[in-house]
């Protein structure tokens, strides 16, 4: 159906979830503990990460210390249309450029096809841990606007080196990511609206923000976008502060700010439980008041934060 419909078809405001695959070794019960607790909420999609191979050094048994290429989280593909099968909940894997070669991302298309799971949002990626000769020049995209491009030319029928095959009958739809306070390597708010304009230009059907914690922020935005003449569903992306420590961790990893007030309130807390409530109660308010202003959907990232989310989706759907 895609997610603009689902949304649309929605009879309030939709909820969704992003997991991360489980770490290598881990089985896939960890995916369902996660979705079994959420799932009375409806979601009507959930997404899942995805992670290239990392950099490491292990010691050898003469003491040298040798490079190593590992994925820590494998299974992205497989684990779409096992919860599609499972649970019958439309899946949205992420595509990355980072990481992965453009043969490499064709073959995931091919997966993917033939599992039925034609939902993707396509991501730049992060290069942190990345080997930086991981794929050589040329062999993987840079840019996300590259990504989109090699999807659209797999939906007309034509692979990465440019020969024609058989037209997918369902062809992919996609969303791609948006950043309310500017993505860290732009220049400006201006050139971001404007590379997500190229994004939705090029057929990007909605976008989902980074996690924000300051819903003016995201109001700001969303009307930029608007004067920009970007229409598409913005979904905003949020998260409940689970642990004290994340007040400085998650503006260093996701550039988000922390208001005045919520840094006021964790500052005064002594244990991770009194910071998970708060973080609670900060993400009930942030959420009531973006229904309140008629958004189409709340996308919850779930990493560490599972058992708050259920507890603020109790209170708000």
């Amino acid at each position: 159906m895609g997610i603009v419909n689902l949304l649309k078809n929605s009879s309030k405001t939709a909820f969704s979830f992003e997991i991360l695959p489980p770490l290598k070794g881990n089985s896939f019960a960890k995916v369902c503990s996660t979705i079994d607790k959420l799932r009375e909420f409806d979601p009507k999609y959930i997404n899942i990460t995805t992670h290239h191979s990392e950099t490491v050094y292990r010691e050898t048994a003469d003491g040298l210390l040798k490079k190593t290429q590992i994925r820590k989280r494998p299974g992205t593909v497989a684990i779409a249309a096992a919860i599609r099968n499972r649970y019958g909940i439309t899946t949205v894997p992420h595509i990355i450029c980072k990481g992965f070669s453009k043969e490499e991302t064709e073959y995931a298309l091919i997966d993917l096809q033939y599992l039925g799971v034609t939902d993707l949002l396509l991501l730049r990626g992060d290069a942190n841990k990345l080997e930086k000769d991981r794929c050589a020049p040329g062999q993987s995209h840079e840019h996300a606007t590259e990504l989109i491009f090699q999807v659209n030319q797999y939906n007309q029928g034509i692979d990465v080196e440019g020969n024609a095959f058989e037209k997918p009958d369902a062809p992919f739809s996609y969303g791609v990511a948006c950043y309310p306070e500017k993505h860290e390597e732009a220049p400006n708010m201006d050139s971001d609206i404007a590379f997500l304009k190229k994004k939705v230009e090029m057929g990007a059907e909605y976008a989902v923000t980074q996690m924000f914690f300051d819903n003016r922020k995201y109001f700001d935005f969303v009307a930029r976008c608007r004067k920009e003449n970007i229409h598409i569903p913005i979904i905003p992306g949020v998260k409940p502060i689970v642990l004290l420590n994340q007040l400085t961790v998650l503006p260093r990893i996701f550039r988000a700010d922390i208001p005045d007030a919520l840094e006021a309130e964790l500052r005064k807390c002594k244990t991770d439980e009194k910071a998970r409530q708060v973080g609670v109660e900060w993400c009930v308010m942030q959420c009531k008041e973006l229904i309140q202003n008629g958004v189409p959907s709340l996308h919850f990232y779930s990493l560490l934060a599972t058992d708050s989310i259920r507890q603020i989706a109790k209170e708000i759907y």
